[in-house]
């Protein structure tokens, strides 16, 4: 009996492992292709697939029900709507990412290149650029969200960026070599994160993440009217190493193009020893995150569990 338990175990251990490989190479021979494929074709292309096979996942239910709870009010005519728009966002996001190195051509014209700065965001980019401090920069999954470790390059912002690394071994390799080309340091999440990132900061670094999603081990937060978790490694960060808070977001824009904003400095909340506190400015940031999505519904990740 233990040696049929035994060799089920190994049999699905291997099961697994070759629907990994076999996934991995999936996922490669895909972003290639897309990769010969013309930009604005491939991201036509990319947002046409996911509008006809998101409706058709799970994680479609998910999003409506998070859509209805967080906007009571709209109609389900414009609900439908708004997660329409979110399989888009997320065929375009993906098709978008084989072209990463090639999306930023900038220009100053407003009629050219893919990229808009105000210039009040390009100069919040210079001045963090100069200062000689360092800084914490926050963003949520929104439009392209890849597009933020991106502007740190170009405006030449000695940047670590956090992200999580997928499960995959050949997606891993993928997507750090997409991301080497034309991002900062990047830093897989793990235990050792929070120990190289205040290295970093201490040194005058500047270090970004995403905070948007649901955290298991987070503090508790309030997130369109709804208790969740939320990330708080920023703020804990920002009270081991008080530094400035920055938010960046992307706006995508019609005919492939998209706006990056960042914002001034957030002003964090702070204890009766001024020190900076943990929950309260983990709710500051959500609320800014909170007040991006209002904006632009369509345009942020509705389909994962953001309330438990």
């Amino acid at each position: 009996m233990a040696a049929r338990s035994n060799f089920s175990r190994r049999l699905r251990r291997f099961g697994k492992a070759a629907g990994s490989r076999v996934a991995g190479a999936v996922a490669v021979g895909l972003m290639k292709a897309v990769r010969r494929m013309k930009p604005d074709r491939a991201f036509d292309w990319g947002g046409g697939i996911m509008r006809t096979i998101g409706p058709l996942l799970p994680e479609h239910r998910l999003g409506r029900a998070n859509l209805k709870a967080a906007f009571p009010e709209k109609s389900d005519a414009e609900i439908k709507t708004i997660l329409t728009g979110v399989w888009d966002n997320i065929g375009r996001m993906a098709a978008e990412f084989a072209h990463l190195d090639r999306i930023w051509h900038f220009d100053y014209a407003p009629d050219k290149g893919r990229i808009e700065l105000s210039r009040e965001t390009m100069q919040r980019f210079f001045d963090l650029r100069e200062d000689g401090k360092p800084a914490l920069i926050f963003a949520a999954h929104l439009a392209n969200w890849e597009l933020p470790a991106l502007a740190a390059t170009v405006y030449g912002l000695d940047a670590a960026i956090l992200y999580r690394r997928p499960s995959v071994d050949e997606v891993d390799r993928m997507v750090r070599e997409v991301r080497s080309v034309n991002m900062g340091t990047m830093i897989p999440a793990g235990i050792e994160a929070p120990m190289k990132l205040a290295d970093l900061l201490a040194q005058g670094k500047h270090v970004a993440m995403l905070v948007d999603q649901y955290a298991a081990r987070g503090v508790e937060v309030t997130f369109f009217g709804r208790k969740t978790l939320g990330n708080p490694f920023l703020a804990r960060l920002a009270r081991h190493v008080d530094c400035p808070i920055h938010g960046v977001r992307v706006i995508r824009l019609p005919k492939g193009r998209f706006s990056v904003e960042l914002t001034e400095a957030i002003e964090p909340a702070r204890d009766a020893d001024g020190a900076i506190d943990v929950i309260a400015t983990t709710q500051i940031i959500t609320s800014v995150v909170e007040g991006w999505v209002r904006e632009h519904p369509e345009q942020w990740l509705w389909v994962h569990r953001r309330w438990r």
